[in-house]
């Protein structure tokens, strides 16, 4: 039996296309302090699908980014 409500396919995703090199993408925790769980840095060109799981509760994008998500297109700088 498959739970939907804790099943990661159900999981809301993001996806990050680096407009320009050394685009910074920081993963944030959940919980009594918000902490940071994983950076990934990618390149101009390269493309990150990033999930909001039970830890992951924000994403942080530090430069120039196109982000898509279920709202829209975001765009940083």
């Amino acid at each position: 039996m498959i739970d939907n409500e804790n099943n990661s396919a159900n999981a809301q995703y993001v996806v990050i296309k680096a407009e320009d090199n050394g685009v910074s993408i920081i993963g944030m925790t959940r919980g009594k302090e918000t902490r940071l769980l994983h950076t990934e840095k990618i390149d101009k060109g390269e493309v990150c699908i990033m999930q909001f799981t039970e830890n992951t509760s924000a994403i942080k994008v530090r430069g120039k980014a196109k982000i898509l998500t279920q709202f829209g297109e975001i765009f940083s700088e």
